[in-house]
């Protein structure tokens, strides 16, 4: 294989070349309202199967958007996700992020009650006074805490990106979210992680951005 010179400016734009010019060499035809945010999780990850597992509910993008658009906070489940989304554009539609695993109250909450520290964040996160989208990425038990809320004190999410990686109950996590009304994006199967949870975050901040210029 030679070597392509690229200018460091056009390096995103010449990759999302090639992962289009590669959809079509697989023969993978992907929705055209949806391309920019399915290709961006290719972009994160060089992984094609993306294209086929990413799972989109009802409307998902536009409602996703509306709720970014008017100042929704996003809570993630580790901070490498936080760290990875753009809170400049973020803060600039009113929005913030926020992580909570890390704080001292949650761990010895996690501890006492013999419960993960993503459960005890999920908690905190719904007591937050606007709309929140979780941007889930490494943890099930998050969904799974999600999933209780909602079926226990009636609290809908306004929005879930459910992408957590891994073996233990990671797929049954995923589809419990599914399976209820509340809007997401969710990957189907093993796959996921902190980078696909930020690249899903940013790719709907830029498409905003984009579209508001």
């Amino acid at each position: 294989m030679e070597i392509e010179f690229v200018l460091p400016k056009d390096i995103e734009a010449r990759s999302f070349e090639i992962i289009g010019e590669e959809l079509a060499q697989r023969g993978l035809e992907i929705p055209q309202d949806k391309a920019f945010l399915i290709k961006r999780a290719i972009h994160t990850t060089a992984d094609f199967d993306y294209a086929e597992t990413l799972y989109f509910s009802e409307d998902a993008i536009n409602k996703a958007e509306m709720l970014l658009r008017n100042g929704a906070d996003i809570v993630t489940d580790t901070n490498m996700a936080l760290s990875g989304i753009n809170k400049k554009v973020l803060e600039s539609l009113g929005g913030q992020a926020h992580c909570f695993m890390a704080d001292e109250d949650v761990a010895l909450e996690a501890r006492k009650r013999g419960i993960t520290r993503a459960s005890v964040s999920m908690k905190r996160a719904s007591k937050l006074e606007k709309p929140v989208i979780f941007a889930i990425g490494n943890a099930p038990t998050a969904l799974i805490a999600l999933k209780e809320l909602y079926d226990t004190e009636n609290y809908r999410p306004a929005f879930v990106i459910g992408v957590p990686v891994g073996f233990v109950n990671v797929e049954a996590a995923k589809e419990l979210i599914i399976a209820t009304d509340i809007p997401c994006i969710v990957n189907r199967g093993r796959k996921g992680g902190s980078n696909v949870a930020a690249a899903i975050c940013n790719a709907l901040l830029y498409h905003i951005s984009k579209d508001e210029r």
